[in-house]
């Protein structure tokens, strides 16, 4: 049924299923309600402003929160942060919705429910990304993580079809769609995830905080270096899915469900990648840095060509290359950064990657829509020459840690083996 208390290197299904449920859930939050941004600016009388804090207020709290949730999970436990997490979210989107449907002025009481959802979802899919390290080592983490991020991309593939299609039902149904999908997840994490106990004792705030002081002094380079890289990715991708958005529907009159679908075919191209990506690369050290190089080189020469194309099919198999090198990039980079620290140190860690990479998703479309007022060439250049960038610093700063070495002990913490060796030779010279 559920893990051991020690790492393993096998893949279990249903832990797998569980963990994998909780992106997925998470990447529901923002993409399956812009479809639907429209509807509520019409029903609730609101301006296009008013609509757009929808998402914003979403997303601040969720990245101001990531790393606190990270912090708490490392100090305490993965499971006491992610299944409350899921039920603040079930309930922020039941306060938002049950407002819309029972009062005639339901603006303000939405925010708040989607400001709760926010601080939910801080505790989701970074903490599921440490959890997953914490249970898995060698090839099943490269599988588990790869599925994660498959999961993730499944999410934003099936979110805007998903939102549409609640519309049609009605249209704060998306909001009322929370609840029915975050409680089964929490209770799927509760029964078949069984967390390895630390070892040692937990670590004061001090001792804590000067542990990441020393972790990011040692490998800030490559870190950072790997933030960026998984921050790049999803504001390419995310912005020029926008740009697509936008000419399908001013260019070519395309809505609605045709249009997610055709939106969803670059994201199921990451999504395939990311998963065959994680579940290959294992303990394959090398190959991981190579992956995350050449996965950053297909979006940029694939998006660097897209500044001389103008027929939409040919755009649209470009994108879709540009996804499969993102679903190369992501999966190494989550191994990378999972496997950089000890356990007691992975949820804060990974915390701030779960930080970075929320914001390139956030920020990705509003500065598409000031690189589009430049020019369309302006704009797939541009983006061409961060993932080169990103290229470049990857080559030059990411390196591969050794399979699950051990990382020095954590002040204030003693090992349990070592712990046990000094006490046995204590009782043997006794």
């Amino acid at each position: 049924m559920a893990q051991s208390t020690s790492t393993s290197s096998k893949v279990s299904v249903l832990p797998l299923i569980a963990l994998g449920s909780v992106p997925l859930i998470m990447v529901l939050g923002n993409s399956m309600l812009i479809p639907i941004l429209p509807t509520m600016q019409e029903q609730l009388d609101i301006s296009k402003f008013q609509a757009s804090l929808v998402i914003t207020l979403f997303s601040v709290p969720a990245g101001i929160i990531i790393p606190l949730a990270g912090f708490l999970s490392d100090r305490f436990n993965r499971k006491i942060v992610i299944i409350p997490a899921l039920l603040l979210y079930a309930l922020g989107g039941l306060i938002s919705g049950l407002a819309a449907f029972m009062l005639a002025k339901p603006y303000a009481i939405i925010m708040a429910g989607r400001v709760l959802q926010g601080i939910g979802a801080a505790g989701t899919a970074p903490i599921a990304m440490a959890l997953a390290g914490d249970i898995f080592k060698g090839g099943a983490r490269s599988q588990a993580l790869g599925l994660i991020e498959a999961s993730n991309g499944l999410g934003k593939v099936l979110s805007p079809i998903l939102g549409v299609l609640i519309a049609m039902i009605v249209w704060y149904g998306a909001f009322l769609a929370f609840p029915v999908l975050c409680i089964p997840a929490a209770l799927a994490i509760w029964y078949f995830i069984k967390e390895p106990k630390k070892t040692g004792e937990s670590q004061k705030i001090p001792e804590y905080l000067q542990s990441l002081k020393k972790i990011f002094k040692r490998e800030w380079k490559w870190l950072l270096t790997a933030y960026f890289a998984g921050a790049s990715s999803l504001f390419i991708l995310f912005g020029v899915l926008f740009y697509l958005s936008q000419i399908l529907e001013e260019t070519y009159k395309i809505d609605g469900l045709l249009k997610g679908g055709i939106l969803a075919i670059p994201l199921l191209a990451m999504s395939l990648s990311s998963y065959i990506t994680g579940s290959n690369i294992k303990k394959k050290k090398g190959l991981m840095k190579t992956l995350i190089i050449v996965g950053m080189i297909l979006v940029a020469v694939s998006l660097g060509s897209g500044s001389f194309v103008r027929n939409t099919y040919l755009l649209l198999a470009l994108l879709v290359i540009s996804g499969i090198g993102t679903g190369l990039v992501l999966p190494c980079l989550n191994m990378l950064i999972t496997s950089a620290v000890s356990m007691e140190e992975r949820g804060i860690v990974t915390s701030f990657y779960g930080s970075v990479r929320f914001l390139g998703v956030a920020i990705g479309p509003p500065v598409f829509t000031w690189l589009m007022g430049l020019s369309t060439a302006a704009m797939f250049l541009s983006v061409a020459g961060l993932a080169l960038l990103s290229t470049a610093l990857s080559t030059w700063l990411i390196r591969v840690p050794g399979n699950d070495a051990p990382s020095p002990p954590a002040p204030g913490t003693l090992p349990f083996e070592t712990l046990r060796k000094l006490l046995a030779k204590r009782k043997a010279r006794a």
